[in-house]
C-alpha cells in the first residue's frame, strides 16, 4: 500500500470542526500534518477534535474562529496561524453552507449569505493563503466543491451558482498561481453522511439513494479525506486544475430505467 506522506506539512481546514471538514483534519494528522481547525462557531467541537487529534497522533494542533466571508476575521485567522505554527502549505477550503428556498421567495440576504460562505469565503483565504504560499515557492490548494457544480437543483439556485463559480474561481487560480508552484483543485462530494445530514438520509430512505447511485451506496466522509490527502500530497503532484468528482458515478445516472435485455 502507498503510504500518503505530509509529515512537516502546515494544513488549515476551514469548516474543519465537524462533518467533512473533521474528518479532513484527522486523516491530514494521521499522514503526519500540523493541523489547523478554523471553526465559525463550534468551538467546543473545534477544541475537542484538537484534543482528539493530539491524543492519537504526534502532530501540532491549533483552533481559530472565524468568518471565512469576512475579510478582517480571514487577516486575523492566517496570522494566528503564522505564530502559532509558522505559516502554511495546504490550504482546505472546505467550510460551506446551503439552505433551501424557492428561486420566487428567497431573500437577497440569504442569497447573499450563501454566495458569501461558498465562494467569497475561499477567495479571501486561497488569497492570504497564496501569498504565503508564494513567498516559499510552494503550495496546495484544495477547494471543497459539491456535484452541484455542475448538477442543478430545486431549492438550491443560490448553493449551486456559488459552487458553480468555486469551480470557475479554482482553475482561475490554478492557471495564475502555477508560477509560483502551487497547486490548485477542486473536489467535489455526492451523496455523503455525515452526522448533520444521517438522520435526513434515513427518513427520506437510504434505500432510494442506493438505487440511484450506480456504485450502490452512500459516501463517506473518509471517502473525501482520503482523496484530499492524495491530492495535497506529493502523489498528485501533476494534477493542478482539476475537478475531481467524489460520488459513486451519482451524477451520471440521470436516466434511471435500464433498456437492457437480461444477459444469457
Amino acid at each position: 500500500m502507498i503510504k500518503i506522506d505530509l509529515t512537516g506539512k502546515r494544513v488549515l481546514v476551514t469548516g474543519g470542526s465537524k462533518g467533512i471538514g473533521a474528518e479532513i483534519c484527522r486523516k491530514m494528522a494521521a499522514c503526519g500534518a500540523d493541523v489547523f481547525i478554523n471553526y465559525n462557531s463550534n468551538k467546543q467541537s473545534a477544541e475537542d477534535l484538537a484534543k482528539e487529534i493530539s491524543t492519537s497522533f504526534e502532530v501540532k494542533t491549533g483552533i481559530v474562529g472565524a468568518d471565512v466571508s469576512n475579510a478582517v476575521q480571514v487577516k486575523k485567522m492566517f496570522l494566528k496561524m503564522d505564530e502559532e505554527i509558522g505559516g502554511i502549505d495546504i490550504l482546505v477550503n472546505n467550510a460551506g453552507t446551503e439552505s433551501i428556498h424557492h428561486i420566487l421567495d428567497m431573500d437577497e440576504s440569504e442569497w447573499d449569505r450563501v454566495m458569501n460562505v461558498n465562494l467569497k469565503g475561499p477567495f479571501l483565504c486561497s488569497q492570504e493563503a497564496g501569498k504565503r504560499m508564494a513567498d516559499i515557492g510552494e503550495g496546495v490548494i484544495i477547494n471543497i466543491s459539491s456535484i452541484h457544480d455542475v448538477v442543478p437543483r430545486k431549492g438550491l439556485t443560490h448553493y449551486c451558482s456559488a459552487k458553480a463559480g468555486l469551480k470557475m474561481l479554482s482553475k482561475c487560480l490554478s492557471l495564475e498561481l502555477a508560477e509560483n508552484n502551487i497547486r490548485v483543485v477542486s473536489i467535489a462530494p455526492g451523496a455523503i453522511t455525515t452526522e448533520m445530514n444521517k438522520e435526513e438520509i434515513t427518513k427520506f430512505g437510504i434505500e432510494k439513494f442506493e438505487n440511484w447511485i450506480p456504485q450502490g451506496r452512500v459516501g463517506n466522509v473518509g471517502d473525501v479525506a482520503h482523496t484530499v490527502a492524495f491530492m495535497a500530497s506529493e502523489l498528485g503532484d501533476y494534477i493542478n486544475g482539476s475537478d475531481i468528482y467524489i460520488d459513486g458515478a451519482y451524477m451520471n445516472s440521470t436516466i434511471q430505467y435500464d433498456p437492457r435485455l437480461p444477459r444469457k
